[in-house]
């Protein structure tokens, strides 16, 4: 079995977690919001729904879905099923967030690849801290991985040690301050490689050679701006090669896709996306693209 090393290539197994099992309960998330940072208190019900409307867009692409199960040692985040595990072709690596509250998430995904006989070829250790959210594939042998407040310089020489012989160029990318230690800026946050030559992008949070080394390689690149980058309009999922979903509050980028040449899914994603910062590419943990 060959495991992920793409982006975009056709989504064919992926990992998510249901709000039943992550957000619990009105009473559940009313006493937890805050703890986890959410801009205000997400709605049930209303979660619920979403959810299931991005369930249906991903099955009607043939996925197969797997769920995470519920767990009392993990909060309201565990529900953004991308950050704790990354894939390579060889299975999964197994990374320990920079956001402590999340950090317990990694122990119940180890335990429930394990016992459906994904392999692991890594796991971080010692001060080293990561989010997959930090990690992207620019093609099968090109790893970028984001340096900022969720992933660390000991978390990048594992990485780089674990996939050595998976790897041809893995190149580091320095991540701004921004809004600070406390909010949430993966690399993912404004890149989302949606084919082999098509990106989403928020360019003012792009370090130079970055930009350049994306218009190098080919890439066509979608801005998104400002008002959009605030609703997570960079967060793109790609289905399949230039098939995408994001949230629906997104018009400009929807736009910007479609003239691209893209299929363009939109769910509504309010409370699970924008309260908790967490888009398509958040709440999916890709396990096979093929």
């Amino acid at each position: 079995m060959r495991y992920n090393s793409s982006m975009y290539s056709p989504l064919k197994h992926v990992i998510m977690k249901q709000p039943t099992d992550a957000f619990k309960s009105q009473e559940h998330l009313s006493k937890n919001w805050k703890t986890f940072n959410y801009l205000k208190e997400p709605n049930f019900e209303e979660a619920c729904a979403e959810f299931s409307e991005l369930i249906n867009i991903i099955e009607q692409q043939g996925a197969q879905i797997d769920y995470l199960p519920s767990s009392d040692t993990v909060g309201l985040d565990s529900i953004y099923a991308h950050d704790p595990v990354k894939f390579t072709p060889a299975g999964a690596l197994i990374l320990k967030s920079g956001k402590k509250l999340r950090q317990p998430e990694a122990a119940v995904f180890k335990e429930f690849l394990t016992e459906k006989g994904i392999p692991i070829v890594g796991e971080l250790t010692g001060d080293a801290v990561s989010d997959a959210g930090d990690i992207v594939w620019l093609d099968d042998r090109t790893l970028l991985v984001g340096r900022g407040y969720r992933t660390n310089d000991e978390a990048i020489r594992q990485l780089k040690e674990m996939t050595v012989d998976l790897v041809d160029e893995f190149i580091v990318v320095q991540l701004p301050h921004d809004q600070g230690e406390e909010e949430c800026l993966h690399l993912m946050s404004f890149l989302s490689i949606v084919d082999k030559d098509l990106a989403v992008v928020h360019s003012p949070l792009m370090p130079v050679f970055l930009r350049q080394l994306l218009l190098e390689k080919g890439f066509k690149l979608i801005e998104v701006p400002k008002e959009e980058y605030d609703t997570l309009g960079c967060n793109v999922l790609a289905l399949a090669p230039r098939v995408c979903v994001l949230t629906e509050e997104n018009a400009y980028t929807i736009q910007q896709l479609k003239a691209a040449g893209a299929t363009v899914h939109a769910y509504k994603g309010q409370e699970i996306s924008l309260l908790g910062t967490g888009g398509p590419t958040c709440l999916t943990c890709p396990v096979v693209r093929g």
